[in-house]
């Protein structure tokens, strides 16, 4: 039997903590690379990436919106986490949250629903001197009362703007439903019945359309199903959505970018929500319900200036989703797509190294792009009526002089040209 001599006893001896001191360099060396890795440290700031037709109102948006072409900077130890960034928006909305003063207006539909929606004051003159309100539909199963709303209410009321914004049917946990239903992904009778009570209230007013996720989907499609959702509306702001739910059901399914599990939380929280009421809005099948509830079929007949913005880091949208924004901004002439690097879902969160700033990028961005395109409104002679009859007029003029594009526009969006 072999036997080690005293020698070598001594060498291994010797060695050991050498050896250990190398397994925990190497461990050491593990834990920062995947940190690095995950928290995407190695990524540095960069402007959105923009996409747009070349056209004067374009130009004159971009230069009033200047957070569009400078860097957006997040946080830098955990900002450019698309997992982080969604996580902190989820747990905690915003930091230092204020606490805007809203009067709650109740309206009955005709199914006997209550909706309802919090109607906030500007703070001060609109730097146009007009009078201008805020129409807000936030995202999934959310309300005036959670703090992102809170806090992008509160900055916009200092910029003089008006806001009323949508509590989704059976959001509020004070407010039962009068109702057999509440609200669905992309059913817009209750933000048509409060866009509709602000014009009724306020007939001087004009509108800027505002949609967060799930509310994103719900204004586009508003505006689109109806041309005359368009009067009065001076542009929408879309942010984070998916545009095509019948698309994002299949990537939802993935585990990419932890998406199934997102799936699973969200669902989770709409269950709960239902079984609260214990109420349901029927459908003959799922695959219908996607069809119905999907602004993608309604988007291109939106003609007022329209803002899109996503991150490519956002785990509930799947980057194949985000070739639906930007095709119909490279075709038509009134829509933008933001594309940022950075920001998750809704998150957004600027700041230095660990601390976010009360305020975020998306925040700050709605309104500049808001206070842009009402400053151009004002310059313009003509009244809304005829700049919305002229909008139409450069899409009939798109059909008409560049078929291919507007070929590949309706085959994306599957539907017909609308002006016809």
């Amino acid at each position: 039997m072999a036997t080690l001599m005293d020698g070598e006893v001594h060498t291994l001896t010797t060695e050991l903590p050498a050896m250990f001191d190398g397994v925990k360099l190497a461990a050491v060396a593990t834990v920062l690379y995947v940190i690095v890795r995950c928290l995407n440290l190695k990524s540095h700031p960069s402007p959105p990436e923009v996409t747009y037709q070349d056209t004067p109102l374009m130009r004159y948006l971009l230069e009033c919106c200047p957070l569009l072409t400078k860097d957006y900077i997040p946080p830098l130890l955990w900002g450019k986490s698309g997992h982080i960034q969604t996580a902190l928006y989820g747990k905690m909305g915003r930091v230092s949250t204020p606490s805007p003063s809203g009067v709650r207006k109740f309206l009955p539909m005709q199914d006997g629903a209550t909706a309802t929606f919090d109607l906030f004051e500007a703070l001060g003159d609109h730097s146009t001197g007009g009078d201008i309100t805020m129409v807000i539909c936030p995202g999934i199963g959310n309300h005036s009362e959670k703090n992102y709303i809170r806090t992008f209410v509160d900055h916009s009321q200092r910029q003089g703007y008006r806001c009323a914004v949508l509590n989704h049917l059976g959001a509020l946990p004070d407010m039962k439903l009068t109702a057999p239903r509440v609200f669905t992904y992309g059913c817009t009778w209750e933000f048509a019945a409060m866009v509709n009570a602000v014009k009724q209230a306020f007939p001087n007013t004009l509108l800027v359309v505002v949609g967060f996720s799930l509310g994103g989907n719900i204004v586009c499609k508003f505006l689109g199903e109806n041309p005359s959702n368009q009067d009065r509306v001076l542009c929408c702001v879309s942010v984070c959505q998916g545009y095509n739910v019948l698309r994002a059901q299949e990537t939802f399914l993935q585990w990419d970018q932890w998406r199934r599990l997102y799936n699973f939380v969200l669902a989770d929280n709409m269950k709960k929500l239902i079984l609260s009421h214990r109420k349901f809005h029927g459908y003959s099948s799922l695959e219908e319900y996607y069809q119905q509830e999907s602004c993608v079929h309604y988007m291109h007949r939106v003609t007022v200036p329209l803002l899109l913005m996503n991150s490519i880091d956002d785990p509930l949208v799947h980057p194949s989703l985000l070739a639906i924004p930007r095709t119909l901004s490279e075709k038509l002439p009134n829509v933008i797509f933001a594309l940022t690097q950075h920001g998750g879902h809704l998150g957004f969160f600027e700041g230095a190294v660990l601390f976010p700033q009360p305020l975020t990028w998306m925040d700050k961005v709605i309104v500049e792009f808001a206070d842009g395109v009402c400053h151009w409104e004002m310059k313009t002679p003509a009244c809304l009526e005829r700049r919305v009859q002229k909008s139409h007029c450069e899409c009939a003029a798109l059909a008409t002089k560049q078929p291919q594009a507007w070929s590949s526009v309706s085959a994306l969006f599957q539907c017909e040209w609308p002006y016809s």
